[in-house]
């Protein structure tokens, strides 16, 4: 009865949008205090240095996993009324779209859910790079770059049939697959010393995805009209989004609509609470042409992808979709390539003069020694 109160109360499209608002708070609210990042985390990783940052995304991704996979095994969720199980899939688009947006997210100081987080908590830096992921990804899209990306996304194409493999694995092995990898990011967390808060906060921001996925089946099960099932992803969503607020004077309500201010009012709200909001620019030192460029290739590559680092990486993966972990793996290695060309060989140019300085100020005095032993 208070389900059909609800339907006759709001249309679908209301529901949706609401159902994507209250998904964007929680993941906004728990994202900006676990400091989740799958950029932070590449770089740790690629560096030997796994540790927190790694811990963070490894607990969200393994609660995203662990959840979904549960409310799949309960029936909650229809996984065939998932798109990305059901639609042709691009495994070329996967490799090279996942390369261009795990560089792009070095450059640009964090992937299109992060940047869209940091923007809420004063951040202009990652404010001015978010509106250049979402342009070009809906030129990329829809727009003069969409020949390019329909291109690269033909050269091999995967049947939506063949695009999970829930198939390979044993009998509950999704659901198998979340234990081990929520086991394997407790460990890591545990070894690494991280502050229980942000466990916590990065579990639920993995959680959050998992609901995504629950309410949007649901809906979609109880409504008249047809709903998309899926959760959060950000590289579309905020292009469409932008793109509604620009060119008409009322927004067709939807997840996607729901989700994006979701997102920045509840990391504002956080930020705020925790006094950690602040106003940050562009300085000499951060520049403006690295951030561009980082978050060009983002708006291109995640469209390319089919998903930003959330949307393909962590909510196509945790659906078992060959073509989101692909997507993902590819983003890793993009990511480490970008961090090795361009920041880790300045580290190391940045360290070798130091240590240059701090030599030449030591010569002096051993110039000076003869002089004293003579004098003695």
């Amino acid at each position: 009865m208070m389900f059909e109160t609800l339907f006759d109360q709001f249309s679908t499209g209301e529901i949706a949008a609401i159902i994507g608002l209250a998904i964007g708070l929680i993941f906004g609210i728990f994202a900006q205090q676990s400091r989740f990042c799958l950029r932070a985390a590449c770089v740790e990783f690629w560096r030997g240095q796994t540790g927190k940052k790694f811990a963070i995304w490894l607990l969200a991704f393994g609660a995203a996993m662990l959840g979904t996979q549960y409310f799949i095994e309960m029936g909650a969720i229809d996984i065939g009324q998932v798109r990305q199980l059901n639609n042709t899939g691009s495994m070329s688009g996967a490799i090279i779209g996942g390369l261009l947006f795990g560089g792009g997210m070095v450059l640009a100081g964090g992937c299109a859910s992060r940047l869209l987080v940091l923007s809420a908590t004063g951040n202009m830096r990652t404010m001015v790079a978010g509106l250049v992921v979402t342009i070009v990804a809906q030129a990329s899209l829809r727009g003069g770059l969409s020949p390019l990306r329909e291109e690269i996304s033909s050269w091999w194409l995967v049947d939506g049939s063949a695009r999970s493999f829930a198939s390979w694995l044993p009998p509950h092995g999704g659901l198998l697959l979340g234990v081990v990898f929520m086991g394997l990011a407790l460990w890591m967390a545990n070894r690494s010393g991280i502050n229980k808060w942000w466990g916590f906060a990065a579990v639920i921001t993995g959680l959050s995805v998992a609901l995504g996925w629950l309410l949007t089946s649901w809906h979609a099960a109880n409504s008249f009209d047809i709903v998309p099932v899926k959760s959060v992803s950000f590289t579309g969503s905020s292009a469409d989004t932008l793109m509604g607020l620009i060119n008409q004077p009322t927004l067709p309500l939807s997840f996607d609509i729901g989700l994006v201010p979701g997102v920045f009012i509840g990391s504002l709200l956080a930020a705020l609470a925790t006094r950690e909001f602040q106003w940050q620019k562009f300085t000499a030192d951060s520049g403006f042409t690295r951030f561009f460029a980082g978050a060009a290739l983002m708006g291109f590559g995640g469209m390319l992808a089919g998903g930003c680092a959330v949307g393909a990486g962590v909510t196509g993966g945790v659906m078992l979709v060959i073509t989101a972990w692909v997507a993902l793996f590819s983003m890793w290695i993009g990511a480490g390539i970008m961090d090795w060309l361009v920041d880790r060989k300045a580290d190391e140019a940045k360290a070798a003069v130091e240590a240059a300085k701090r030599a030449a100020e030591v010569m002096p005095q051993f110039a000076k020694a003869p002089e004293i032993v003579q004098a003695g």
